[in-house]
């Protein structure tokens, strides 16, 4: 901290210590000493300042670590100056960044500051309880150096006594930091006593090893290989769970000092020459160039769509993209030779760079040296000529008009997005806010089940990742030798993670904020570990600003790092799966049929295949689409990277299930079909047509049938059903009318749509509308209850679909879903509750009806993971529990019961189980309710408090009701006593509330005490005593309120 800044920071004290030590007498001529810095005026800011906390802060302060405590160091000159590693932190860096220092005067605030706030105690973020002093940059790419091993360097294979000989060694040119050495390393065993080992390793790898603490749990070999910043930030972890907190803060300061020293003696630089265009790359670009005039040729003679040729010309070039940008890695990692002295060349300083993690990634690699690859119109569609040259070479200016659309987008989403991410950030914190942790343990037995996240075989996040760190809600048991893991109730930490992964536990119950069922905020033990602490949270944490910070603050992260590749378009659609597993494979619900060239063909809506083990343990599933062939038989074994079957990704079929002769029904040209002759090649398909618009076409059903050789009609499986296929809008039929086909034959076509470029503008709005609960648009139908599925009669312009319970003939759901969508169920088909009668987003409030809380939660934590995890931002599953249980908490009444409630009156859950609870202790019927699923908006407006309420949005609004209404504000959330300037009741503010709490307590009780000490010494004046308390007259002292009146008693603190 700069003297200057200090000296105007910390002027009351100054003065106030001149003045003690008789330098000046009045404050005015403290001050005339302070202006004129005399010398004894530093003397005495060099006392003041000792041992007193600064806050520091950044603004955006988008979470709790962008204010932090420091002890300052004075220094000469005009700049604050800040320690590297807690940059990350405040997400500062030094061109021109400005900063705020605020002084704590109390001795509490002081006190808080240091034992809350210091920069050591914020060791690992809040969002997922990774390490958050992670070195970058420049530090990384000087331990990346000094732990590179190279073959042949001079010294190589001789062995060393202890560090000291390996430095005169190095200063001597003997060896170099790169040459294999074994050495001797002090160590610890198991227990903990010092030992020697003999290691293989690299001088520059003992320098590191030299700084790690000696713990048994902290071995040599988490360094001794070529670290890159995702291992530095792995042995931090390790260092902080095992050695804890203080030896982590020095260990980070000197690897911190290590890393730069040592880039600087690198010399790593950026050249031109360091950019490698890959010979191939020629190669492949023909290659590429002619396939597109194939896809080209083939549109012309009218075998694809337009939407078809876009798809595969757009996938052909990505993969040129990608395989051009393999190439460039391969050429630009592989370490050369020297051939004179045999020693392993220089390797690629800009490879360092990327391979490290200190700058730059393969993507900004891919474009400097690769080719640049597709780009997005403004409108996010792919232009379908990418960008064939790199940064290196050069763009032409066709090129480079092409990528200026994505550059400029990329910076107009920027500015945009800034402001949206604050606003969500804001709505968060306002629901959540009141979420506090208040007791140790409710008590419940509820959870929810988690299992890995899997997606098309890759595990997305592994089952360790999701239970560390929470409570097991029922013993965890080794599934073959049934010893007990984790027992009910422990938290489970990073031993008994790997014990149970071990194991090869599928899924695990824990337990949830969502099912916590504490009456006022939640307990620590559905919430498990505080994060930011690596213990288990402490009561008074306000866990529900930390989830709405962790869930924002990445917000603003990611939509300013949409321009970083430039709007460079990444598109490849799955079209087949490949076993990641080997085992036996198996289909669930199977439903196919055997197409003509003898493969199955799956009809299933929801098949899912899946590998089993040898030991009957499911592997790997994956969800498979209508339409897709199998390569394997069901059964067979297969290994790992076997292609088990494969579909088209750009259009949906319709495939018929038995063989007959194709009837047209309703299809009437000019009507509900009409011929589409491409203006380029002159084909004509036939299309179907939105039908409903013409004249004589409202009551046309376009569809199919099937017919045998005698004109009756061909029957479905079931035996009762013809087979008819209805056809949607935009289906392109593949066959004529009066065609014979096979069973597993394509009828007709529907397009996809043509894949836009997945970025986070797809993300933010994305999570603000998963939090808002919104219906999206063309949202999904999902199916109330198991049946068979019935077309009834349609209305004007809807589909009327009946779906009969096969157990109770009476229970019959109806949907209506507009004609020409496409159903992904056909007449017949036997439907599970909760399944898609129309594809799409479902709403949330359908899966919290339909499959209840656990089923909604899971939905949601996906969902939002899924969004953030396609930037790489990690964030703990328990921050989007905590706002989840926030929108949950109102409940709607069904059933009234004997209770004041009435039907369809929407109330908050606390209120509803005391009214229950009064209810059945007088021994009458309780009411009945559903959840609600509320906005995270319109559950801020709706929260108890009125207060917190009208300081959110829609003031007036709010304060007329609640004046309206006579509301009464209990201020027991975090923004009631901020605005009426109390101290909020979590943290330290908790305890200050209990200690109240007990002194009320305590006062009652003895008052309660004196009254009946005082009714007994006088029976007869209590009459007296009662009218003096209702009159006011101070005629007699008999009631014990006054408390000095009986000095027996005890003191009334």
């Amino acid at each position: 901290l700069p003297k200057k800044m200090a000296l105007e920071l910390f002027k009351p004290f100054i003065y106030a210590q001149l003045e003690a030590r008789g330098l000046s007498t009045t404050v005015k001529q403290a001050k005339k000493l302070v202006e004129k810095e005399r010398p004894e005026v530093w003397d005495v800011l060099d006392q003041v300042i000792r041992e007193h906390p600064v806050m520091l802060n950044r603004a955006p302060t988008l979470h709790r670590l962008g204010i932090q405590a420091f002890e300052p160091v004075l220094i000469e000159g005009k700049a604050i100056q800040l320690h590297p590693l807690v940059c990350a932190a405040f997400n500062a860096d030094f061109d021109g960044d400005q900063m705020a220092v605020h002084v704590p005067l109390s001795l509490e605030s002081q006190l808080e500051a240091r034992v809350l706030m210091m920069s050591t105690n914020n060791i690992l973020r809040p969002s997922d309880g990774k390490p958050i002093i992670v070195p970058s940059q420049d530090i990384v790419l000087g331990l990346y150096y000094i732990t590179l091993e190279k073959n042949n360097e001079p010294g190589e294979g001789r062995v060393f006594a202890n560090l000291g000989e390996i430095e005169h060694a190095l200063s001597q040119g003997g060896i170099t930091l790169h040459s294999k050495i074994i050495a001797r390393r002090n160590s610890v065993d198991p227990e903990g006593n010092p030992i020697l080992e003999r290691v293989e390793t690299t001088p520059g790898r003992m320098m590191i090893g030299d700084l790690l603490p000696r713990h048994p749990q902290v071995p040599f070999s988490l360094v001794n290989r070529l670290l890159t910043k995702r291992d530095i930030s792995h042995v931090i972890d390790v260092v902080y769970r095992h050695t804890g907190q203080k030896e982590t803060v020095i260990f980070c300061d000197r690897i911190m000092a290590l890393g730069f020293r040592n880039a600087f003696r690198a010399g790593i630089s950026f050249g031109k020459d360091d950019m490698v265009v890959p010979e191939a790359k020629v190669r492949m670009v023909e290659e590429t160039r002619t396939l597109a005039k194939e896809y080209e040729q083939q549109y012309i003679d009218g075998l694809i769509t337009q939407q078809e040729k876009y798809n595969k010309v757009i996938d052909a070039w990505s993969k040129c993209t990608d395989q051009v940008a393999d190439e460039m890695m391969d050429e630009i990692s592989s370490v050369g030779v020297v051939s004179e002295t045999g020693r392993d060349a220089e390797i690629n300083s800009i490879y360092m760079m990327a391979h490290s993690g200190a700058r730059g990634s393969a993507a900004q690699m891919k474009q400097l040296a690769g080719m640049r690859g597709l780009m997005a119109k403004p409108s996010g569609e792919i232009i379908e000529t990418p960008i064939i040259s790199n940064f290196k070479e050069g763009l032409t200016v066709l090129e480079y008009f092409n990528s200026t659309h994505g550059a400029r987008k990329g910076l107009a989403d920027t500015a945009l997005k800034t402001a949206n991410s604050g606003y969500l950030t804001r709505r968060l914190v306002d629901v959540a806010q009141d979420c506090i942790i208040k007791e140790e343990d409710c008590g419940t037995d509820r959870g929810l089940t988690v299992a890995a996240v899997v997606e098309g075989g890759e595990v997305l996040e592994p089952l360790g990742d999701r239970i560390l760190g929470r409570t097991t809600c029922e013993d965890v048991l080794h599934p073959i030798s049934d010893e007990l893991l984790a027992a009910k109730g422990e938290m489970i930490d990073e031993a008994m993670a790997e014990r149970i992964v071990e194991a090869d536990i599928q899924s695990v119950r824990i337990r949830s904020v969502l099912t916590c069922e504490s009456k006022t905020g939640v307990c620590a033990s559905c919430y498990g570990r505080d994060l930011a602490r690596g213990t288990p949270v402490n009561i008074g944490e306000a866990v529900g600003v930390i989830a709405a910070q962790s869930i924002g603050e990445p917000g603003t992260q990611l939509t300013m790092r949409t321009f970083h590749i430039g709007g460079t378009a990444q598109v490849a659609e799955q079209s087949f799966i490949e076993a990641s597993q080997e085992g036996t494979l198996q289909i669930q619900d199977k439903n196919t049929v055997v197409d003509r060239t003898g493969k199955e063909v799956i009809l299933g809506r929801n098949n899912v295949l899946s590998i089993i083990d040898a030991k009957g343990l499911e592997r790997a599933n994956y969800k498979v689409p209508y339409g897709t062939r199998l390569l394997v038989a069901e059964g067979a074994s297969v290994k790992k990277g076997t292609r088990i079957c494969e579909w088209d990704p750009y259009t949906l079929p319709i495939i018929t299930e038995k063989a007959g002769i194709v009837k047209f029904i309703d299809l009437v040209n000019g009507v509900s079909m009409r011929d589409l002759a491409d203006d380029t090649t002159g084909i004509t398909n036939k299309i179907v047509v939105d039908w409903r618009s013409a004249p004589k076409g409202a009551d046309l059903k376009p569809a199919m049938a099937l017919v045998d050789a005698k004109g009756e009609p061909v029957k479905l499986r079931s035996g009762e059903l013809d087979a008819r296929y209805l056809l949607s809008v935009d289906a392109i039929l593949s066959v004529e009318d009066g065609a014979e086909v096979e069973a597993g034959d394509v009828l007709a076509r529907i397009p996809r749509e043509s894949a836009k470029t997945r970025d986070i503008t797809g993300g933010l709005p994305r999570v603000a509308e998963l939090f808002e609960a919104r219906r999206p648009k063309d949202h999904a139908v999902l199916a109330e209850s198991d049946g068979i599925v019935k077309f009834g009669r349609d209305y004007k312009n809807k589909r009327r679909i009946i779906v009969e319970s096969q157990e109770d003939p009476d229970l019959v759901t109806e949907y209506l879903i507009p004609k020409g969508k496409h159903l992904s169920v056909q007449e017949g088909d036997f439907i599970r509750k909760g399944e898609y009668l129309l594809d799409g987003n479902p709403a949330p409030h359908d899966i919290l009806a339909i499959l209840g809380v656990e089923e909604l939660a899971n939905y949601l934590v996906q969902e939002i993971q899924e969004v953030y995890r396609l930037q790489g931002v990690p964030i703990n599953d328990k921050h989007i529990e905590v706002i989840v249980r926030q929108m949950l908490q109102k409940v709607e009444v069904t059933d009234p019961g004997e209770t004041s409630l009435l039907k369809g009156e929407q109330i908050d859950r606390i209120e509803f189980d005391e009214i229950n609870e009064k209810t059945e202790a007088e021994g009458r019927k309780p009411a009945v309710g559903s959840p609600v699923l509320l906005g995270i908006t319109k559950a801020s407006l709706q929260t108890r408090s009125f207060i917190s309420a009208a300081s959110f949005q829609e003031t007036t609004r709010v304060l007329t009701e609640a004046a309206v209404s006579g509301k009464v504000d209990y201020l027991a959330g975090l923004k009631e006593n901020v605005i009426v300037g109390r101290l909020i009741p979590a943290g330290t503010g908790s305890v200050y509330n209990e200690f109240k709490a007990v002194a009320t307590e305590r006062d009652n009780v003895i008052i309660g005490e004196r009254a009946a000490a005082a009714a007994l010494s006088a029976p007869e004046t209590q009459a007296f005593a009662d009218a003096e308390a209702v009159f006011g007259d101070s005629g007699s002292s008999g009631s014990g309120d006054d408390s000095d009146a009986d000095p027996t008693l005890p003191d009334a603190e």
